[in-house]
């Protein structure tokens, strides 16, 4: 189970990485050719987009990854694609019917409370990406259900190269923000046709077909689609929500802003979310382990990944979040050289990076506490800080411009961490590692005053971080964090990283020539 949660996690990983690559890659040709104001209406619809997709999915796929786990740890491999099946069937209906209702009847009215006209079009336009979304996510929650997360990152990869082609392409004949949604488009169906294809070819070595003696009545559904929702309203209520902390803030900064003091704050948002390749990395993997611990009441294997899953977050979250603070105008000015006014959005990147390592700390929590069986949790804690950063960012964006919006956003990942937190050491029965925590808050404070004192310039951007991550790496051992279990995990994994195998352990050799030497 072990090589399960490191695998899945470093597989998810890797994604993320060029996930948040070709996030990057999209968001500068788009920011590049299509200028602030374009760029503003682009990222208001992408808002409206993730929730709005969230919406459609019914919260269903964290539910068909968690039942799939459950019947796959007792080998009941009918109900696991039974439960594929049936939660397909409630998803395109939700997937068709709300992409009406945005066509017709949502996007028009949120261009009026806008007022802005112009963000009517590509808003009705999400109303065709849903379809496919819901398809999407249905096949990627069966795919997590069984660990096979290289799944996952073959349909992102899909979704996000023809996504870039198709909306560069658009926007470079003129459509402009509208050939941009049309991209997104092409490649959401694109990427659904892949997971079909990775399903129907791949799936049945991991959830056989039906065997010839399982009846599975239309009650016998019924109760099964009665089974899912329960799990997965709370579950949807918190997606939405989990969308608002993220979205809210661009949607109320478009009412009261400019298009291009938006377009400002979309550059600056995706890069503070980097440091969350990681925590999602983990998050992802640990509620399908968590969840298949708890069915077999195996309460040690779980206290080990909760110990875990909080370790290597907090090993590599924050100090990655106070570089990006730190670091912000080269940063940026470095993104978007072709545009010289996008580091206006360096005050949004250096709060927002801030509030990042909160929302990466409560991301974890979220998903031991929804493997565990309680999604009401995390539910409630969300709507209560959804509603903290849509009051805050509407009493401080008309303030503080879109430093208020990542102001609220950061005040409001921290209120909710703390609750959190709590509640997954408690029902997990884990202690707290708080020495963990100190050594790596004591390791980014020295390597956080050393970074103060780097020249901010993109000149010296590249040599202060790895000064950065050097200072780091050794005030780490200064406080004595690796324990020989991390060393001996690590070395044991580290073959399976090719190239760089060699390097990982010439570096671990030295980590416990230092650590241990006494």
């Amino acid at each position: 189970m072990a090589n399960k949660l490191v695998r899945g996690s470093l597989i998810i990983f890797i994604g993320n990485i060029i996930f948040r690559i070709g996030g990057y890659v999209y968001r500068f040709l788009m920011a590049t050719l299509l200028g602030p104001s374009a760029f503003g209406i682009l990222n208001i619809t992408m808002s409206n987009q993730g929730i709005f997709q969230t919406l459609a999915s019914g919260g269903l796929p964290p539910a068909i990854s968690k039942y799939i786990a459950e019947y796959e740890a007792v080998n009941d491999h009918n109900m696991a694609r039974q439960i594929i099946y049936t939660s397909l069937k409630m998803m395109v209906f939700l997937g068709l019917f709300l992409g009406f209702l945005m066509i017709f009847v949502i996007g028009p009215l949120m261009a009026v409370f806008l007022k802005k006209p112009e963000t009517m079009v590509p808003l009705q336009i999400i109303g065709c990406i849903t379809p496919f979304s819901v398809v999407l996510g249905a096949f990627r929650g069966a795919f997590q259900g069984v660990y096979k997360m290289e799944y996952i990152v073959y349909t992102r990869a899909v979704e996000q190269m023809f996504m870039i082609l198709f909306a560069t392409a658009f926007v470079l004949i003129g459509l402009s923000a509208v050939g941009a949604v049309w991209g997104t488009v092409i490649g959401y169906a694109l990427a659904a046709l892949s997971a079909v294809y990775i399903f129907k070819v791949y799936m049945p070595k991991y959830i056989p077909e039906y065997t010839d003696d399982f009846v599975f009545t239309h009650k016998d559904e019924l109760k099964l689609g009665i089974k899912l929702v329960k799990f997965a309203i709370p579950v949807i209520i918190t997606a939405i929500a989990e969308m608002l902390i993220f979205n809210i803030c661009t949607i109320v900064m478009g009412k009261f802003l400019t298009l291009a003091e938006v377009g400002f704050f979309g550059a600056a948002d995706p890069i503070a979310r980097l440091p969350l390749m990681i925590s999602i990395s983990v998050a992802t993997t640990i509620l399908p382990a968590s969840s298949e611990a708890f069915k077999l009441h195996d309460v040690k294997a779980l206290q080990k990944y909760v110990e875990q899953s909080y370790k290597i977050s907090l090993l590599f979250v924050i100090p990655m979040c106070i570089g990006l603070a730190l670091f912000a105008v080269p940063i940026l000015q470095l993104f978007y050289f072709k545009s010289p006014s996008y580091v206006n959005g360096a005050s949004a990147l250096a709060l927002l990076s801030i509030g990042m390592a909160f929302y990466s700390i409560f991301a974890i929590s979220t998903s031991i506490v929804q493997g565990v069986g309680n999604p009401r949790i995390p539910m409630y804690i969300l709507v209560f800080g959804s509603i903290v950063t849509g009051v805050l960012s509407w009493v401080l964006a008309p303030i503080l411009g879109i430093a208020g919006g990542a102001t609220a956003t950061t005040i409001a990942c921290f209120m909710m961490m703390v609750p959190c937190v709590y509640f997954a050491l408690k029902l997990t029965e884990t202690r707290p590692p708080t020495l963990s925590v100190i050594k790596v808050m004591a390791a980014t404070a020295i390597m956080g005053i050393f970074g103060y004192f780097i020249p901010k310039t993109t000149l010296m951007l590249f040599p202060g971080i790895i000064l950065c991550m050097i200072v780091y790496f050794f005030a780490l051992i200064l406080v004595k964090f690796f324990a020989k279990e991390d060393i001996d995990t690590l070395r044991g994994y580290s073959s399976k990283l090719g190239p760089l195998a060699k390097f990982i352990n010439k570096l671990l050799n030295l980590v416990e020539k230092l650590e241990f030497r006494n």
